[in-house]
């Protein structure tokens, strides 16, 4: 049986009532998380991220599919959100990837095979003996635990909207590749790559009962929020410590 761990993870084992787990205080980031430059979306967290993300899509695949994705920096291995004490920053919002840490759902492979079913899965390093009982004496879910379980399953299922909604997006042929550009104050300028947006031009080109289909599923709502949170790469710059605005975003392959 093979497990591959989840982006961001290093070692995940199933998980079982036996185990006690350390599970992290408060917003304290484990540091694998703490230089990561993106993290993934769900579904219904589009309208509390865009507030203080820049909301991209990336594709693993050349292409073929999408992930929504919150921007956290502009260089790689940079995370703008991660105080000094090794925290996430208490005024925005924390995305649920982060809040079901150490846990996490996924597909184990068998003679090579992925079978179709998920489990849910602990990070190896945070069992220990110094850990929190997830199970009673009783084999019954504790509190701490019940928390956390029924966010990791309701993540998971907002995980395969998204997933969805990237599907329809590719369909009709929104996405397109664009080019962040920064200028900083002091320093070189910076250019991040490998991400998509949503085209406006196209999107208002659809004829209208393909518009309708995606108001009723909800993803025309967060086709906006996903554009309006691209301004919010100036606030990563600010982040930084600098005032000057990142140049607008552009398609990939023009010039200004």
């Amino acid at each position: 049986m093979d497990i591959k761990p989840p982006y961001g993870y290093q070692e995940i084992v199933p998980l079982n009532k036996q185990q006690r787990v350390v599970l992290p205080e408060g917003r304290k980031l484990p540091l694998v998380f703490r230089s990561l430059t993106t993290l993934p979306l769900s579904y219904a967290e589009f309208g509390a991220a865009c507030r203080d993300y820049p909301i991209a899509f990336v594709s693993g695949d050349g292409g073929h599919t999408f992930l929504p994705m919150a921007v956290l920096g502009l260089e790689n291995q940079q995370n703008l959100f991660v105080t000094e004490n090794g925290s996430w920053d208490a005024a925005v919002y924390l995305p649920a990837y982060i809040r079901r840490y150490p846990f996490c759902m996924t597909r184990v492979t068998v003679d090579g095979k992925e079978q179709a079913e998920r489990i849910a899965c602990v990070e190896k390093r945070a069992i220990s003996d110094k850990g929190e009982a997830l199970y009673d004496a009783k084999g019954e879910p504790v509190p701490v635990w019940e928390e956390r379980r029924k966010l990791l399953f309701e993540y998971e299922a907002d995980l395969v909207r998204s997933e969805e909604m990237c599907r329809s997006l590719v369909e009709l042929q929104l996405l397109e590749s664009f080019t962040m550009q920064a200028v900083p104050n002091k320093g070189s300028p910076l250019a991040m790559t490998g991400m998509y947006r949503v085209a406006e031009s196209k999107l208002v080109e659809l004829p209208p009962e393909q518009l309708k289909t995606l108001v009723q599923k909800g993803v025309l709502a967060r086709v906006y929020a996903h554009l309006i949170s691209l301004n919010n790469f100036g606030r990563l710059l600010d982040r930084r410590g600098t005032a000057q605005p990142p140049a607008a975003a552009k398609p990939k392959g023009k010039t200004s």
